[in-house]
């Protein structure tokens, strides 16, 4: 049984405030299983969106984690949200979640890896 988007979320950003970081809800998207959009900010003005990986990312022993992929990597944060736009056209659900990781390393949500 997956985890819901809003519980999820909370633990996010529970482990960024553990982490020495910050986070917000920028947008609410649906309770149970609103996809999830997260928006890291480095101290130089760097932004990356990461959205939710294609289910081939996913292992078949644990279908129910939640994995993520890196979207865009920008300093323009007009860009990012025009992507935003246009993924909340195929879901208005979804959630966006911005961070100030802590630390540049922190390991805060689960990467797809290649």
């Amino acid at each position: 049984m997956r985890v819901t988007s809003d519980l999820w979320v909370s633990a996010l950003l529970r482990r960024a405030f553990g982490e020495g970081g910050f986070g917000a809800v920028l947008r609410r998207g649906g309770d149970s299983a609103g996809a999830i959009f997260i928006v890291t900010r480095d101290r130089m003005g760097e932004a990356t969106l990461y959205g939710p990986a294609p289910q081939t990312g996913y292992d078949d022993a644990r279908p129910d984690d939640r994995l993520f992929v890196e979207l865009m990597r920008t300093t323009d944060g007009a860009r990012i949200d025009e992507r935003l736009a246009k993924e909340s056209r195929f879901d208005p659900d979804l959630w966006l979640v911005e961070i100030e990781p802590g630390r540049p390393d922190a390991d805060l949500f689960p990467l797809m890896k290649p």
